[in-house]
């Protein structure tokens, strides 16, 4: 059985399960609902999530442990050969989970019967034909040893797949029979899914910090790695960015770091006016009807794909500077790639963030303070100015950091509009490459992670983690301060 259908069987055993623990309920107080302890939607929550839990967790679990499972089951048929032959096991083991997949599909598609498929073998047939002919493409031709583990993989998978269906339905039932039978009046079925539902809030907040540990401790265990293989004075103090899985490479992160903060700093000097500008109108000047138009056009460039932003830098904002900076104009610009290009269309996606956050800041400063400047004789703008944004200011500096510290961390805009040339340049037209799309760089390709130059990748992540981390910490003590003034 698919998992998707899988899942819509528990989800609909414990739908059911609602019905008639609410119903059973009821029953039990004799329709009076004064005799419950619970209102009656808890009875029935109650079955649903005892349905439910333990269902989806035998699930999950299962899906986690049988691929690793029948990994080691079907790694064993790949003899040294064979790993020597692909280069590693893993590649090996793609390569069986391909074949095992097309051997699926051939049955599927009647090409092969599900009897030709368990027993075929490579000295009586064209493997990789007959694959083809139903639209499995491979690569090379496949090896007897490969077939075999092909086939058993697609034989294993196949009784996992029902074991699995008969846990996961006899728990879900498990516990939609144990927790209806012990439905009654006077059972405490709010306590029940309240402390069920505290503890599922609580492991979602345990699964956030736990993907957050685990993104860090990646990073730390194979920076150390990398610093290993690589000086790390030549990493932060190098000049010259020229990796080389030949050997002899310099991987000095100071022209990426140069190209990072060049391309920000013109983000930011583009979006800090706009996105304050639009802030103080729509809070302070824009009416009503206006306010509820203009935001909401004004967030949309927030929706917007980045890799739109960067085709619309390639495609638009590029030609448009090289008319005018370029050779037909004043010769500053060899190509439409370039940090100005990139500058300005990272900085129209930036507005929204500034003027949202300033805007949201504005807003909070009491009117008292408006009313008081007013009543003194000062002129809206005059107000403005020297009452409200100063009072805004350490939450709009806030809002600036944390729009740098997206800025720092985009990635698409940068590879589309200003290029990959890893250089220390004060010229703002030349084309220059990023910390982001360097690391994108390293681990595309058939790259050995065991090498420098694929590990530098994890170490320049580390770098840009700490700084970005860094300046949210900074935004976020800033608008907390903000607050506690305000709130």
């Amino acid at each position: 059985m698919p998992v998707l259908w899988l899942f819509i069987l528990v989800l609909a055993l414990g739908l059911i399960g609602f019905v008639l623990g609410r119903a059973r309920a009821l029953k039990d107080a004799q329709g009076d609902i004064r005799l419950l302890h619970s209102l009656p939607s808890y009875y029935g929550s109650n079955v649903l999530l005892a349905t439910l839990i333990p269902g989806f967790a035998v699930l999950v679990l299962w899906l986690i442990v049988q691929p690793m499972v029948i990994h080691g089951q079907v790694a064993g048929l790949i003899p040294e050969r064979g790993m020597t032959d692909y280069g590693s096991l893993n590649l090996a083991m793609s390569d069986v989970r391909r074949v095992a997949e097309g051997l699926d599909i051939a049955v599927e598609k009647g090409a092969l019967s599900a009897e030709q498929a368990r027993d075929i073998r490579t000295e009586f047939t064209d493997i990789r034909g007959r694959l083809g002919e139903v639209g499995v493409a491979l690569g090379s031709n496949v090896q007897p040893y490969v077939l075999q583990a092909a086939q058993k993989y697609r034989t294993m998978n196949a009784t996992g797949h029902w074991l699995m269906t008969g846990a996961v339905l006899a728990a879900a039932i498990a516990g939609f029979a144990v927790s209806f039978l012990r439905t009654g009046k006077d059972m405490r079925a709010r306590n029940s899914v309240e402390r069920v539902i505290l503890m599922l809030l609580l492991s979602a907040a345990s699964i956030a910090i736990l993907t957050t540990v685990g993104i860090v401790m990646s990073l730390i265990f194979n920076t150390i790695e990398f610093f290993k293989l690589y000086p790390a004075a030549d990493f932060f103090f190098g000049t010259t960015w020229a990796p080389s899985f030949g050997g002899g490479s310099e991987l000095g992160i100071l022209p990426l770091f140069w190209g990072t903060f060049y391309v920000s700093i013109i983000a930011l000097v583009v979006a800090v006016p706009i996105g304050l500008f639009a802030a103080v109108y729509l809070s302070e000047y824009a009416g009503p009807k206006v306010r509820a138009i203009a935001k909401p056009l004004l967030e949309v460039l927030a929706g917007i794909p980045t890799i739109v932003y960067g085709l619309f830098a390639l495609l638009t904002v590029g030609p448009l500077l090289m008319s005018i900076f370029g050779d037909g104009g004043l010769g500053w610009m060899q190509g439409g790639r370039s940090v100005m290009t990139a500058g300005i269309v990272m900085g129209v996606m930036l507005i929204p963030f500034v003027s949202s956050l300033s805007d949201d800041i504005i807003n909070a400063v009491p009117q008292a303070m408006r009313d008081g400047s007013l009543g003194l004789g000062a002129t809206k703008s005059e107000t403005v100015k020297q009452v409200v944004l100063p009072a805004a200011l350490p939450g709009i500096v806030g809002a600036i950091l944390l729009a740098a510290s997206r800025a720092i961390g985009e990635t698409m805009i940068v590879v589309l509009g200003a290029g990959a040339a890893a250089k220390l340049n004060m010229n703002p037209f030349e084309a220059m490459t990023t910390v982001t799309t360097r690391i994108v760089s390293q681990l595309t390709g058939d790259a050995d992670f065991s090498s420098p130059e694929a590990l530098v990748a994890f170490a320049l992540g580390m770098t840009l983690f700490v700084i970005t981390l860094a300046l949210n910490i900074v935004a976020l003590v800033i608008v907390r301060k903000y607050r506690e003034q305000y709130d």
